[in-house]
């Protein structure tokens, strides 16, 4: 049997106990169990301070959140839905932003919708993943971890808690690593063009011939490629048209 969760008039789940802010607004913080906090090891390194072994009587901004303490405040707060729109997916950069549908409570009252009837409020945010804020196996998933990001986001900023998210951190180390360097030269553009016709850089005269081909047949037809005497010489926006073509 599915389990379903009873709130009250105000929108609280029934059986919790729910900490306030001297306005009478819940502080979101504070709901926070321990068991998903723990000490920022960048905060301390950097200030060269030992490591404390608990989250006990550390500042926001000594201690980090997993991802399941966001996902426990989501579902104390209460939403309707969760959408992801990709804003930017390149194999070294992805940019992901997270829309959260929250129900209604008394910090949030229902408004009227003339298309959807009586809803809550909508509240969104972004994040990225990138070659250069992501290490190991993290960067073969850019997308996930993208999303995991922005998610994290949403909920800390909507709920006005200030404990940055483990999700969110960046795990570089401010290193670009031998890999990543690789990665960033394979994954250019011109790269990627002259893999795909499996030309060589000494071979940019047998390129032209395709260029040639290309106009005859209408498919791509650019009077300043005739200028063109190396690869460098394509701009990058002409490379991307290019590709599409190919």
């Amino acid at each position: 049997m599915k389990q379903t969760y009873k709130r009250n008039e105000l929108g609280l789940l029934g059986g919790v106990k729910y900490e306030y802010n001297l306005d009478g607004s819940i502080n979101w913080r504070a709901m926070i169990a321990s068991e998903h906090l723990y000490p920022n090891k960048g905060w301390f390194e950097l200030r060269n301070k030992p490591m404390p072994n608990s989250v006990d009587e550390l500042d926001d901004n000594q201690l980090l959140i997993k991802l399941s303490g966001i996902k426990e405040l989501a579902r104390l707060r209460g939403f309707n839905s969760v959408n992801y729109n990709v804003v930017k997916c390149e194999l070294d950069h992805v940019a992901v932003k997270c829309a959260i549908s929250w129900i209604p409570n008394f910090e949030n009252p229902k408004e009227e919708n003339q298309n959807f009837g009586f809803t809550g409020v909508e509240f969104e945010d972004i994040a990225n993943a990138t070659i250069d804020n992501t290490s190991s196996f993290a960067q073969k998933f850019l997308e996930t971890i993208a999303a995991n990001r922005a998610f994290v986001r949403c909920v800390r900023n909507f709920l006005n808690v200030h404990i940055v998210g483990a999700d969110e951190i960046d795990t570089s180390s401010g290193k670009a690593s031998v890999v990543q360097s690789d990665s960033k030269e394979k994954f250019a553009p011109l790269n990627i063009l002259m893999n795909k016709v499996s030309l060589s850089e000494e071979e940019f005269v047998t390129f032209k011939e395709i260029l040639r081909g290309l106009w005859k047949s209408k498919k791509y037809q650019n009077e300043e490629a005739a200028a063109w005497e190396s690869w460098s010489d394509i701009p990058t926006k002409e490379i991307m048209k290019l590709l599409e073509v190919l």
